[in-house]
């Protein structure tokens, strides 16, 4: 299988099984949804749901936020994994977004990037999601399921391995690319024990077929 191939049919496969993708993360506005990134670094999903109402409440925009102290923002997010680097980068957020944006989250990655706790992946996140930029972000599970899979070759950094999928994924599927990739790392090609009995991607994985071939020495 050509790696022209290989693509085509995993995004075949996903067009038809999981055509609506779209981050499990709960937000209402850019806002939350960059904030609740922030939150997510190295934490799951579900944790960060359950935090994020309180956060909102208490702070419902840049503003709001902007004012807050680091320890108020802590003793409301102390759940979630760093949360004393979070809570400082939450309120530098905050503060940032008043002073340079006029309380608006910007749209391009360069302008997301400046934000505290923001980076690469975090706005190519924010950029997708809720502005429909053909970007594509780059986290563990992305970067460990499209090179098992063999999207990606010899790839080192999440930002090689964005290249690679960006130069080979139709660009009006970008953005819904990287949902698939994070869903199929997060409940099929797990880090530990992945599920290959049950992938429907294993007659094109690059990894599947090494490991078949090894068992049948």
């Amino acid at each position: 299988m050509t790696k022209k191939e290989r693509y085509t049919y995993v995004l075949d496969y996903f067009k038809k099984n999981v055509p609506n993708a779209e981050t499990e993360l709960t937000y209402s506005n850019p806002y939350e949804l960059i904030v609740a990134v922030v939150l997510s670094a190295q934490c799951t999903d579900k944790r960060v749901n359950m935090v994020t109402p309180a956060l909102f409440k208490k702070y419902p925009e840049p503003k709001s936020l902007s004012k807050a102290t680091v320890e108020d923002v802590f003793s409301l997010i102390k759940s979630i994994s760093y949360p004393n680097n979070k809570a400082k980068h939450l309120v530098g957020l905050g503060q940032l977004l008043m002073s340079k944006f006029k309380g608006i989250v910007p749209s391009e990655v360069e302008d997301l990037v400046l934000l505290p706790g923001v980076g690469r992946k975090t706005a190519n996140v924010v950029a997708s999601v809720v502005f429909n930029q053909p970007k594509m972000a780059v986290d563990t599970h992305v970067f460990r399921v499209s090179a098992r899979i063999g999207l990606t070759t010899n790839s080192t950094t999440p930002l090689e391995t964005e290249k690679q999928l960006v130069k080979n994924i139709p660009e009006e599927l970008i953005h819904i690319a990287h949902h698939w990739l994070i869903l199929h790392g997060r409940y099929v090609c797990t880090a530990k024990n992945p599920k290959c009995d049950m992938c429907e991607l294993k007659s094109a994985c690059k990894s599947f077929k090494k490991l078949s071939k090894a068992s049948s020495h």
